[in-house]
C-alpha cells in the first residue's frame, strides 16, 4: 500500500477530527500516513504557493495517495495536477473555484476592507482562536485555476447541503474530469456526522477491508 498523505482544511491543523479519525483507521492497518501543518507555522502569511511547496517537500516525488478536505482536497487536486507520480486522491467537500468564492463567503464589504487594509480576523479552528491573514491568500489564490486537470483515479466525497462549498462545484469537476467518481452525502461542508461512510468509501477506492480482522485486534491488545 502506497503511502498517504493527509491534506487538512483552512483555519484548521493536523489535529482537526477528519484527521484524527483517518490517522486511526490506517495505521489500524499498519498503514503509514502524513499529516503535514500546511501553514508551515506562519498562518498570517498563508498562501496555496506555500502549501504546495510543504506538500512537495512531504511527497518527496513519491508514488502517494493525497486525501484532502475542503482546501486539502483543493490543493490535493492542484499538486496532483503538476505531480503525474501521485496515485490516487480522495477529495472531501474540495474548495475548487477556492479565490473567487471567498466575496460570497465573508460578503463584498469584508473582502474590500481586507484587500485595503491587508488584513482580515479569521477564527482559526485548529488552535480555537482568531487570527489575523494575510490578503496575499487571495492574490495568490488568484494565479491558479478553478479546476485542475487530474488524470489520477480520483474519489469525491461531498455533502448535498454544503453551503461553503456547494456540491455543484464538484459536479462541475466532474464534467472536465469524468474518470473521477463522485458520491454525494446527506451532510454539510464538515462530514464530521458521516465518518464511517468516508471510510467505507475510501477504503474500498483503495482496495482495503473497511473493517480490520478481529485477530489484528486481539494480537493488537496482547490477547
Amino acid at each position: 500500500m502506497r503511502d498517504i498523505i493527509y491534506l487538512h482544511g483552512f483555519s484548521s491543523g493536523p489535529n482537526s477530527s477528519k484527521a484524527r479519525f483517518f490517522r486511526q483507521k490506517f495505521e489500524e492497518r499498519g498503514i503509514s500516513i502524513t499529516i503535514p501543518a500546511l501553514d508551515g507555522g506562519d498562518f498570517e502569511r498563508l498562501t496555496l504557493t506555500g502549501q504546495l511547496e510543504i506538500l512537495s517537500r512531504t511527497a518527496a516525488s513519491r508514488p502517494v495517495t493525497l486525501i484532502g478536505s475542503s482546501m486539502g482536497g483543493y490543493l490535493a487536486a492542484l499538486y496532483a495536477a503538476r505531480h503525474p507520480e501521485v496515485a490516487s486522491l480522495v477529495l472531501m467537500a474540495p474548495a475548487f473555484c477556492f479565490a473567487r468564492r471567498w466575496p460570497k463567503i465573508v460578503g463584498e464589504e469584508a473582502m474590500s476592507q481586507w484587500r485595503e487594509t491587508g488584513r482580515m480576523p479569521v477564527f482559526h479552528y485548529g488552535e480555537g482562536r482568531e487570527r489575523s491573514l494575510s490578503y496575499d491568500l487571495i492574490k495568490d489564490a488568484s494565479v491558479y485555476e478553478d479546476y485542475p486537470t487530474v488524470l489520477q483515479p480520483t474519489l469525491i466525497l461531498h455533502g448535498i447541503h454544503d453551503d461553503v462549498v456547494p456540491a455543484s462545484f464538484s459536479e462541475a469537476f466532474l464534467r472536465l474530469q469524468p474518470a473521477a467518481r463522485l458520491v454525494i452525502l446527506e451532510s454539510g461542508h464538515e462530514l464530521t456526522d458521516v465518518t464511517d461512510r468516508l471510510w467505507e468509501e475510501t477504503a474500498n477506492f483503495l482496495g482495503l477491508p473497511p473493517n480490520v480482522p478481529l485477530y489484528d485486534i486481539r494480537e493488537s491488545q496482547g490477547v
